[in-house]
């Protein structure tokens, strides 16, 4: 059956994992786990990048207004705003383009005070997505984690891990956060993939919000940087545009739209998390995942399990 072919997929590549794919333009569907609540990582943007640009479409507010960034303002990552020196002066538009392609946590962070965490999830419920947990910033998650362990905030254990005495030690406190409850889904921002590959699929129809907005985030996911996840199962004729998301030993997912030479399309969401802790998944096993949903799709059509 193809959801045990799919959990092989996942046990060879060090995980388990849920999926689910969408046919944008068809019944095709194919669900495994789908419903299962994960640890959404850096998927959970496209909420973001969502709510925002429906808010610009709807006259809320000015894709080209400009903000300064601050460092002081910057939330832990490793990109983008994150790791600048100087302040940033920024379209929002530009912000949200960083969000989106290099996952820039500081810039996401920026939008999310700006259109507020209640919109994005009374829009999400509307929509009738009702299996996302999102609870605010990023960078509160972060230091919700690090209370979780003892810490005063990400920062105070960031230098704890810093000035660890060995490189064994400092792992061990990241080995911490990723066992406490801070980082267990329903408690850092979560989605289930049947809701994250549903959003996807509304973007692509423009049902997800006004037809300019869905537009706008369509094009800008196709920006994607980051391509060793779901586009790593599809040849060079194969278009994938989608959003990543990692918790470094913790998570590895991917959500987007994989579209073949003959035009069709499906939305595919993989969320994986590691049969041992602390082990990065093989982020090309998502892609084996995807192709082999797609595949079973593209010849037999629609199928779903719990």
């Amino acid at each position: 059956m193809i959801e045990e072919t799919i959990a092989e997929v996942f046990a060879a590549g060090g995980c388990q994992g849920s999926l689910s794919a969408l046919e944008i333009d068809g019944p095709g569907r194919l669900s495994v786990a789908g419903g299962e609540l994960a640890v959404a990582a850096s998927t959970f943007k496209v909420t973001i990048g969502l709510e925002f640009f429906c808010q610009a479409a709807e006259g809320t507010l000015d894709l080209t207004e400009r903000v300064v960034v601050s460092p002081a303002e910057a939330s832990l990552g490793g990109q983008g705003l994150c790791i600048t020196e100087d302040p940033v002066e920024m379209s929002l538009r530009d912000l949200a383009r960083s969000m989106l392609t290099i996952s820039d946590n500081t810039a996401t962070d920026v939008l999310i005070r700006r259109v507020g965490i209640e919109r994005v999830r009374a829009r999400l419920d509307k929509l009738g997505f009702t299996g996302f947990h999102l609870p605010g910033t990023i960078q509160d998650e972060f230091d919700t984690a690090a209370r979780d362990i003892g810490f005063t905030g990400w920062g105070a254990m960031a230098d704890a891990m810093r000035d660890a005495a060995s490189p064994e030690e400092g792992d061990a406190i990241w080995q911490r956060v990723l066992a406490s409850p801070g980082m267990r889904p329903g408690r850092i921002g979560s989605g289930t993939a049947d809701d994250l590959a549903g959003l996807i699929r509304a973007v692509w129809r423009d049902e997800a919000g006004p037809a300019e907005a869905c537009a706008n985030l369509r094009r800008v996911m196709g920006q994607q940087r980051l391509t060793r996840k779901i586009a790593t199962g599809f040849g060079p004729e194969v278009t994938v545009a989608s959003k990543s998301g990692t918790v470094p030993g913790g998570v590895s997912n991917d959500v987007g739209v994989v579209t073949f030479p003959d035009g069709r399309r499906f939305a595919v969401a993989v969320l994986t998390r590691p049969l041992t802790p602390g082990t990065p998944t093989r982020e090309g096993v998502l892609g084996t995942a995807a192709r082999v949903a797609l595949e079973h799709l593209r010849a037999n059509g629609s199928h779903h399990r719990e």
